[in-house]
This record gives C-alpha cells, sequence and structure tokens, in this order.
C-alpha cells in the first residue's frame, strides 16, 4: 500500500512547504473548519475540567518540567543506564542515529527471523522516520492496529494529529473508507457498528502477526523498563501474541526513575483527552518466555536540538496533543498543513531544527498568543521558541522579499516616533473616507481576512495628553 501523500498539495515547486497555502486550501472547506475547530476545542474543555480536579496541578507541571530538564542535562548517563538494565532484563537493544538507521535496524530484526507481517500499535517516531513505506517497499506486510492510524493508513493518508490520527474525518467518510477497503455495506456511518467492523478485521491480523512493533512513552533509566499508553488495548494484544516484540523510542523519552512514572501519568491522559489515565498503562520489563524483545533508541536530530540553547527544552514533550487541542491556527488549519508529522506549535518548533529551509512557515503559523505555553503538562516555552525560530528564519535569508520588506518597513517605522504618528494620522483618514473593501485591499495580505477597524476619532497619544496630562 503506497502511504503518505497528504504532503503533497503542501509543498511548492522548492522543496518547501507552504503551511499559508495549505492552510487556505483547508479552509475551503468551510463546514469541515468549523467542525475540526469545534472538536479540538471540546477536547480542551475537557483537559481544563480534568485539571481542575487535581490538587496542586501547576506544582505537578513545575515537578514534570524540572524532571524533564533534569533528565535531559543528564541524558548520556541515564541513556547507558537503561541500556545495561534492559539488557540485564533480556531486551536486546539498538541505536540509531537517524531515521534511515532505524528502519535498517528494524528491517534486520524482521528478516533474519524470516518475518513478514507486522503489526504496529501507534507510534509517531516509525511516522517520522517513514517506517511503513520503507518496510512495505522490501515485501513486509504493516497493519497499523490504533483505530485512527488504522484508518488513515486504508486512504493513504498521514495522521493530522498525534493523539487522534484520523481527527480531521466525519464518520461519513470512515465509512465510506470501511465499505471501500473492508467491505462494510454502503453508508453505513454509526460509530460502534464501525468499530465493530474495524475489530474484526484486525482480529486477524493480530492473531496472523510475525512481530508487533509498538512505541513507547516513557523509558525508565532506573529499571531498563518502559511503560506503553494506549485506550485500545492493541498494544498490549500485539505484544500478548507475537513471537518478536520491537520498541522503537526517542531518546529524549528516558526519565530517571520509577516513582518519576506517577508524575506524568497523572498529567498525560489528562492533557491529551481529558481522561483521569489512559485505559491502559502497560509497564513492560523484558520479554515474555519464548518471545525476542527489541529496543531500538533513536536519535534522528535530537542531539541537535538539545545542542540548540534557545531550544533544547522543546525535547522535554511528552507527546499529549493538548498544545494542538488549544492553538487557535492548528484548530482552523488542519494538521496536514504543516507537511511533518508533528504538527500545531510543538511540530513548529521541532520540525524547523531538521531542516530550516524547507519547514521555514511553520514558526510563523502562530499568534504568539501563549495559549500553547499555558497547557504544556511540562511547562515548555513554545510561544518564546516559536519567536525566537522566526529569527532564525529571517536571519538565514528563508523568508520571501515581500515579508522581508515589510518587516524592513516595520522597523523602520517602529524606529521613527514622528514617522510612526504620520502614518497613524493617515491610517486613520484613509480608514474615515475609503470603502471597506479598499481599505482591507490597501492594508495587503493582512486586511484580505480581516474586518476593518472603526476608525479611531484620535491617537492614544492625544486621549493620553487630554485625559491623563503629560506626554505620552
Amino acid at each position: 500500500m503506497t502511504q503518505r501523500s497528504f504532503e503533497l498539495p503542501v509543498v511548492g515547486a522548492s522543496g518547501r512547504v507552504d503551511h499559508p497555502a495549505a492552510a487556505a486550501a483547508f479552509n475551503a472547506d468551510v463546514a469541515r473548519t468549523e467542525w475540526h475547530d469545534a472538536s479540538l476545542w471540546f477536547v480542551r474543555e475537557k483537559r481544563d475540567r480534568a485539571a481542575s480536579t487535581v490538587p496542586g496541578w501547576e506544582e505537578l507541571r513545575a515537578r514534570a518540567s524540572a524532571i524533564k530538564e533534569h533528565a535531559l542535562t543528564h541524558l548520556d548517563e541515564y541513556l547507558v543506564q537503561f541500556e545495561a538494565n534492559a539488557t540485564r532484563n533480556g531486551m536486546q537493544v539498538h541505536w540509531a542515529r537517524d531515521a534511515d538507521e532505524h528502519n535498517r535496524i528494524v528491517h534486520g530484526i524482521l528478516s533474519a527471523q524470516g518475518a513478514s507481517r507486522l503489526v504496529k500499535s501507534k507510534s509517531m517516531l516509525t511516522e517520522e522516520c517513514g517506517l511503513n513505506p520503507y518496510l512495505e517497499a522490501r515485501g513486509i506486510e504493516v497493519v497499523d492496529t490504533d483505530l485512527g492510524e488504522r484508518i488513515v493508513q486504508l486512504r493513504g493518508e498521514g495522521p493530522s494529529h498525534i493523539v487522534m490520527p484520523a481527527i480531521h474525518l466525519r464518520k461519513e467518510e470512515v465509512g465510506d473508507t470501511f465499505h471501500d477497503h473492508l467491505g462494510t455495506p454502503a453508508g453505513l456511518a454509526e460509530p460502534n457498528a464501525l468499530a465493530a467492523a474495524a475489530r474484526e478485521h484486525l482480529r486477524q491480523r493480530f492473531l496472523a502477526a510475525d512481530c508487533t512493533l509498538t512505541g513507547i512513552n516513557f523509558a525508565i533509566a532506573e529499571t531498563g523498563g518502559f511503560v506503553v499508553c494506549t485506550n485500545e488495548g492493541n498494544a498490549d494484544l500485539g505484544m500478548a501474541l507475537a513471537p518478536i516484540h520491537i520498541a522503537s523510542v526517542g531518546i529524549e523519552k528516558i526519565i530517571p526513575r520509577v516513582e518519576d512514572l506517577g508524575v506524568f501519568l497523572r498529567l498525560l491522559a489528562r492533557s491529551a483527552t481529558g481522561q483521569a489515565v489512559t485505559a491502559y498503562s502497560t509497564h513492560v520489563h523484558g520479554p515474555r518466555e519464548g518471545q525476542a524483545l527489541h529496543v531500538v533508541l533513536v536519535d534522528n536530530g535530537r542531539t541537535r536540538q538539545l545542542a540548540r540553547e534557545e531550544f533544547w527544552r522543546s525535547l522535554k514533550c511528552i507527546r499529549c496533543g493538548a498544545c494542538m487541542n488549544t492553538c487557535p491556527i492548528y484548530r482552523r488549519s488542519g494538521g496536514h498543513s504543516y507537511g511533518s508529522t508533528v504538527p500545531g506549535p510543538i511540530g513548529s518548533v521541532l520540525t524547523p531544527g531538521l531542516d530550516l529551509d524547507r519547514y521555514a512557515t511553520l514558526p510563523f503559523a502562530s499568534t504568539l498568543c501563549g495559549s500553547c505555553t499555558a497547557v504544556c503538562p511540562v511547562m515548555i516555552d513554545l510561544d518564546t521558541q516559536l519567536f525566537r525560530w522566526r529569527q532564525r528564519v529571517v536571519e538565514n535569508g528563508h523568508v520571501s522579499l515581500a515579508k522581508r520588506a515589510s518587516i524592513d518597513g516595520a522597523t523602520r517605522v517602529l524606529d521613527r516616533p514622528r514617522l510612526f504618528r504620520l502614518l497613524g494620522a493617515v491610517a486613520r483618514i484613509g480608514l474615515r473616507i475609503l470603502p471597506a473593501p479598499l481599505a482591507r485591499r490597501a492594508a495587503g495580505v493582512w486586511g484580505r481576512t480581516r474586518e476593518a477597524p472603526v476608525p479611531p476619532p484620535q491617537s492614544f497619544r492625544a486621549w493620553y495628553r487630554r485625559h491623563r496630562g503629560g506626554a505620552a
């Protein structure tokens, strides 16, 4: 099955992701945009209600942030400790410098055992590495078993959200997909019936699988064990049945001690979906009898991000998706508009570090309102990092001439108070005498999608002198 064609519409001739153009295409379907916005805001409100039930929620966030900061600043030590303890527990540990090495390692494990059928639980890391098409090109059948992931896999798309992969789709579209690929009755769109059809379809894949692959939410250096959090139990079924279990994890997912787990498990599900806890929080401390268990520790740009003084704290992320659910840009532009595995605010901070030229538009996909920072369970300063990436984009010349000219022009105006006052007076006159459509056109791109403001009778400086006295 050929997959991941979703990036093509958002990539220009230069190979760069054009988020504004892709967002505009998403917004062309007004009904979908409104529904997508409302659905994610509903999840954000559930998060708020769940957080309000936990005494000391802000202290819990601060504790989680401190644990991750400590782990990241001692990452080399904790990775070595994890490897030693995991090996002692009977696991085989592999190290992958990049996506290609990760994929080769996974394929090598499968080939060595003659395995040709792989079932996967949801793993954003394997999406990042492009594992599915890599294995399929080499004759391996890959079946994503998370319901949302299976839906987008059947459609030849990528996930549009890291927790809710198919949030961009209506139930009728899911019904059409299942009719085409699973043979369900045409027009069937009842969620329970669709879930039952998926369950029947996936059960056969679980029973026939030679190998299962899961992600890892938290890897514990102290014990060499790890935790997998799911709501559907698909990861557990795969681990219980398949003779080979491969667990792929980014190196930033290491936490020091078992006692740290309680902090993160209380934060993760509440931040992600408003649940008190995920339905399944599975602790793995070694292979079951007769099973081979492999853990692949993946860098793929993480140490480069760790070396960036302004951005390394983004690696604290526990992949809850809360920043996406609250972000007004993500909610109204859809995950596919980002052209990367991790969309939204955290994706706009992590992805430019992989290829600044290709993803130069992503840091501008933000209002800098700070809502993402306010809900982040590990207190990543996302809005600050987005602003810093914008500066790096401009400094490295990855903006259009028109944007650079507008930035330079605004700088010159704001540096000259007299010129600023003069242009303010001209703008107030223009708003009074120009028809609204002409006023919006005069405002350029900014004005195309905004109502023209009511012209104020005077400037703020004049108002301040009149009501407060003295210079403003």
